[in-house]
């Protein structure tokens, strides 16, 4: 990916925190299509493609991974000023990702049990979005994002288009794919009623239940949904594992997620 320095294309870094990586092969799994996309912008940071060059002054910051330690927190405020726009990628960066699940429990506990010698472990007491430290300009949600939103986003802010957030609800996107709703047919417990689109409703294209891989729709009325999950028998705890899972941080299943943890705690006692 060795570019000629062009001061006309849109200057680009891929920065990662605390992530697997995975939304970052977004760029590199596009096969032919990613030729096309160099021709429209210029990378100057993206370790997984072989450029490491994190102090760059770039256009637009696409930021992966949550701020879960000292370090990473750091390196956002850096990028937020080497960056004209940031846009944080993912569900670790958008919402705390799967980490942010220690946020619910005694980090200091688990440290204890996993590691021999915990106090060598530099973290920050949770693991949240990049949003929660730093101005963050757009946001592309999803576990992992996909091949289409970044093509999408990318050529909106190259024809001078303000990106616009997808977040209908995943319900849309199966009917527009004339999908039979799991829901209504198996009892299933899905989140689709609640949760953004942006995987073209896999899950259910498979009979499968959504579990919110692309995070909260707009306005979403998780507390309906989640008094239907008890109608089909699920007790409290399954319940607020439902919400508490990739998105777990984000507010409106954080809030779903501790009203039926205290639901459970009081029919224990």
């Amino acid at each position: 990916m060795n570019q000629q320095a062009n001061p006309t294309k849109l200057t680009v870094a891929l920065h990662k925190l605390t992530s697997c990586s995975g939304c970052q092969l977004a760029f590199l799994n596009q096969g032919a299509t990613l030729l096309e996309l160099v021709e429209l912008v210029e990378f100057k940071h993206f370790i997984e493609a072989g450029l490491n060059h994190p102090d760059e002054k770039v256009d637009l910051a696409f930021v992966e991974g949550s701020v879960s330690t000292p370090e990473d927190l750091k390196r956002a405020q850096q990028i937020r000023q080497n960056s004209k726009l940031v846009v944080s990628i993912g569900a670790c960066a958008t919402s705390g990702g799967v980490q942010a699940l220690r946020n619910m429990a005694d980090g200091n506990a688990w440290m204890q049990a996993v590691y021999t010698r915990p106090d060598f472990i530099a973290t920050l007491g949770t693991s949240t979005g990049v949003a929660e430290h730093i101005k963050v300009d757009f946001e592309l949600w999803g576990c992992p994002i996909t091949v289409r939103q970044v093509n999408h986003f990318i050529r909106q802010l190259l024809f001078g288009a303000k990106p616009r957030p997808e977040a209908e609800k995943l319900c849309m996107a199966c009917k527009r794919h004339q999908l039979v709703c799991v829901m209504v047919t198996q009892q299933a417990p899905c989140l689709g009623p609640v949760v953004r689109t942006g995987c073209g409703a896999l899950c259910p294209a498979f009979g499968r239940a959504c579990y919110g891989c692309f995070g909260p729709s707009e306005q979403p009325n998780c507390h309906s949904l989640a008094n239907r999950f008890a109608g089909l028998g699920l007790v409290p705890r399954e319940i607020a594992q439902r919400f508490a899972s990739i998105h777990s941080h984000s507010n409106p299943f954080r809030e779903e997620s501790h009203h039926w943890q205290a639901i459970e705690v009081k029919e224990i006692e």
